[in-house]
């Protein structure tokens, strides 16, 4: 799986950190449209002190639950994060005052207005929006494994293990000793990268089988 990050991250130049215990934190949305499911990753990489790579993968969501689309807090509706790269965008804060997170501290891209009847598959078509929302890494319950989301994210990314996030955030915190409280968090959407690969497989179809036909014109 790394490998595969890399050449996802690669490819869409974003920047990727290689010195000891510089977190990479990239959520992977999944191709699965439903709401209210941990059916995310959240995938967290860095080089130890030996310079090998150390691949985590995690459960989690990149989408609100089901409670705040059908309540949103906002006029224009929930939000959801936007698909992009958020350099140095978080830091270790409290979520909601409560429990340690990294929580959002410049501007992040959310879509909202989106249709609220469960499904997610055209979210993207909505009303993009910019700014502090709270738009925050948080777990959902403090013990065990949470199956629902609900209300656990208004457009948050939540962890569904406890002890999943506890781990995590020791090495943020171990992160925040060397390189300072500022992380950048990148969110990649699995449906836009397999509709790439699918893309790439028949354009090389067509052109394997002399189906392309390139035409320039000079004026």
């Amino acid at each position: 799986m790394l490998s595969k990050s890399l050449q996802i991250l690669r490819s869409k130049k974003y920047q990727i950190y290689r010195q000891p215990y510089q977190l990479n934190i990239v959520g992977y949305r999944s191709r699965f449209v439903r709401s209210n499911h941990f059916d995310d990753e959240i995938h967290v990489f860095y080089t130890n002190d030996q310079g090998k790579w150390v691949y985590h993968i995690f459960k989690a969501t990149t989408d609100p639950g089901q409670y705040w689309l059908d309540h949103p807090i906002h006029p224009q509706g929930t939000a959801f994060l936007k698909k992009g790269q958020y350099q140095n965008a978080f830091g270790i804060g409290l979520h909601r005052g409560v429990y340690p997170a990294l929580v959002q501290k410049k501007d992040v891209n959310v879509i909202r207005n989106y249709k609220r009847k469960g499904l997610f598959k055209w979210f993207e078509s909505g009303i993009e929006d910019r700014g502090r929302f709270g738009i925050n890494i948080h777990r959902a319950r403090k013990q065990g494994t949470t199956k629902v989301i609900d209300n656990f994210s208004a457009g948050c990314l939540v962890f569904a293990n406890a002890e999943d996030y506890n781990l995590f955030m020791n090495l943020t915190i171990e992160h925040q000793k060397r390189y300072g409280n500022s992380f950048t968090v990148t969110l990649v959407d699995f449906r836009d990268e397999r509709r790439r690969r699918l893309q790439k497989i028949a354009w090389g179809s067509m052109i394997a089988g002399g189906g392309l036909l390139v035409i320039n014109r000079l004026n």
